[in-house]
Protein backbone atom coordinates (compact mmCIF):
# COMPACT_ATOMS: atom_id res chain seq x y z
CA UNK A 1 0.00 0.00 0.00
CA UNK A 2 0.95 3.66 -1.45
CA UNK A 3 -0.04 6.93 0.19
CA UNK A 4 1.45 10.05 -1.94
CA UNK A 5 1.12 13.01 -0.99
CA UNK A 6 2.16 15.97 -3.16
CA UNK A 7 1.13 20.00 -4.11
CA UNK A 8 3.00 21.63 -1.23
CA UNK A 9 5.24 24.46 -1.39
CA UNK A 10 5.71 27.93 -0.74
CA UNK A 11 2.90 30.06 -1.07
CA UNK A 12 1.91 33.82 0.71
CA UNK A 13 -0.13 34.44 3.48
CA UNK A 14 -3.52 34.97 1.82
CA UNK A 15 -3.08 32.75 -1.25
CA UNK A 16 -4.43 28.70 -2.43
CA UNK A 17 -2.72 25.47 -2.65
CA UNK A 18 -4.69 22.21 -3.37
CA UNK A 19 -2.55 19.01 -1.75
CA UNK A 20 -3.00 15.90 -4.04
CA UNK A 21 -2.91 12.28 -1.76
CA UNK A 22 -2.83 9.13 -4.39
CA UNK A 23 -3.61 5.48 -3.56
CA UNK A 24 -2.15 2.82 -4.67
CA UNK A 25 -2.90 -1.56 -3.79
CA UNK A 26 -5.69 -0.47 -1.82
CA UNK A 27 -9.08 -0.82 -2.00
CA UNK A 28 -9.89 3.08 -1.68
CA UNK A 29 -13.52 3.49 -1.41
CA UNK A 30 -13.28 0.99 1.78
CA UNK A 31 -11.55 3.81 3.35
CA UNK A 32 -11.95 6.88 5.04
CA UNK A 33 -9.03 9.50 4.50
CA UNK A 34 -7.85 11.92 6.92
CA UNK A 35 -5.18 15.09 6.42
CA UNK A 36 -3.33 16.01 9.39
CA UNK A 37 -0.48 18.31 9.59
CA UNK A 38 2.78 18.65 11.83
CA UNK A 39 4.28 22.20 12.32
CA UNK A 40 7.88 22.84 12.93
CA UNK A 41 8.21 22.02 16.86
CA UNK A 42 4.79 20.58 17.48
CA UNK A 43 2.90 17.23 17.25
CA UNK A 44 1.12 16.20 14.26
CA UNK A 45 -2.55 17.19 14.18
CA UNK A 46 -5.53 16.02 12.97
CA UNK A 47 -7.43 18.99 10.29
CA UNK A 48 -9.78 17.07 7.96
CA UNK A 49 -11.57 13.89 7.03
CA UNK A 50 -13.82 12.42 4.18
CA UNK A 51 -16.20 9.71 4.88
CA UNK A 52 -15.14 6.77 2.02
CA UNK A 53 -18.26 7.90 0.17
CA UNK A 54 -17.73 11.37 0.48
CA UNK A 55 -20.52 12.40 2.68
CA UNK A 56 -19.27 13.40 5.85
CA UNK A 57 -16.45 15.52 6.19
CA UNK A 58 -15.08 16.75 9.77
CA UNK A 59 -12.73 19.46 9.67
CA UNK A 60 -11.24 21.14 12.92
CA UNK A 61 -12.05 24.62 13.91
CA UNK A 62 -9.29 26.56 12.55
CA UNK A 63 -9.65 25.48 8.92
CA UNK A 64 -13.22 25.36 8.83
CA UNK A 65 -14.17 27.88 5.67
CA UNK A 66 -10.62 27.52 4.28
CA UNK A 67 -9.90 24.10 3.40
CA UNK A 68 -12.11 21.54 1.50
CA UNK A 69 -11.37 17.96 1.63
CA UNK A 70 -12.97 15.80 -1.78
CA UNK A 71 -12.40 12.70 -2.80
CA UNK A 72 -12.59 11.19 -6.45
CA UNK A 73 -12.76 7.53 -5.81
CA UNK A 74 -12.43 6.91 -9.35
CA UNK A 75 -8.91 8.06 -9.35
CA UNK A 76 -8.09 6.73 -5.89
CA UNK A 77 -7.21 10.22 -4.78
CA UNK A 78 -8.30 12.47 -2.36
CA UNK A 79 -7.56 16.49 -2.20
CA UNK A 80 -7.44 19.13 -0.18
CA UNK A 81 -8.53 22.60 -0.86
CA UNK A 82 -6.31 25.49 0.97
CA UNK A 83 -7.30 28.54 0.63
CA UNK A 84 -6.78 32.01 2.44
CA UNK A 85 -3.69 30.46 3.37
CA UNK A 86 -2.19 31.65 6.92
CA UNK A 87 1.65 31.02 8.07
CA UNK A 88 0.06 29.04 11.10
CA UNK A 89 -0.84 26.61 8.73
CA UNK A 90 2.84 26.27 8.01
CA UNK A 91 3.52 22.34 8.14
CA UNK A 92 4.12 19.04 6.84
CA UNK A 93 0.80 17.39 5.31
CA UNK A 94 0.37 13.92 5.75
CA UNK A 95 -2.68 12.21 4.47
CA UNK A 96 -3.64 8.61 6.03
CA UNK A 97 -6.26 5.93 5.49
CA UNK A 98 -8.05 4.64 8.11
CA UNK A 99 -10.70 1.32 7.69
CA UNK A 100 -12.93 1.81 10.50
CA UNK A 101 -16.64 1.40 10.84
CA UNK A 102 -18.82 4.78 10.12
CA UNK A 103 -20.10 4.29 13.99
CA UNK A 104 -16.85 4.06 15.40
CA UNK A 105 -14.95 7.00 13.10
CA UNK A 106 -17.36 9.75 13.16
CA UNK A 107 -17.56 9.42 16.97
CA UNK A 108 -14.40 10.99 17.45
CA UNK A 109 -11.65 8.39 16.83
CA UNK A 110 -10.80 10.29 12.92
CA UNK A 111 -9.25 12.83 15.32
CA UNK A 112 -6.55 9.62 16.87
CA UNK A 113 -3.86 9.11 14.18
CA UNK A 114 -4.18 5.29 15.92
CA UNK A 115 -7.23 4.82 13.34
CA UNK A 116 -5.34 5.22 10.31
CA UNK A 117 -3.83 1.65 8.74
CA UNK A 118 -1.64 3.69 6.46
CA UNK A 119 -0.12 6.70 6.24
CA UNK A 120 1.63 9.13 3.08
CA UNK A 121 5.17 10.50 3.68
CA UNK A 122 4.17 13.62 3.58
CA UNK A 123 4.12 17.48 1.94
CA UNK A 124 5.49 20.45 2.60
CA UNK A 125 3.27 23.82 3.22
CA UNK A 126 5.45 27.36 3.88
CA UNK A 127 3.10 30.57 4.13
CA UNK A 128 5.08 33.68 4.27
CA UNK A 129 3.97 36.57 5.92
Amino acid sequence: VQLQASGGGLVEAGGSLRLSCAASELTFSSYHMGWFRQAPGKEREFVVAISWGGGRTPYVDSVKGRFTISRDNAKNTVYLQMNSLRPEDTAVYYCAAARTAPPTYFSGSFRSEKSYNYWGQGTLVTVSS
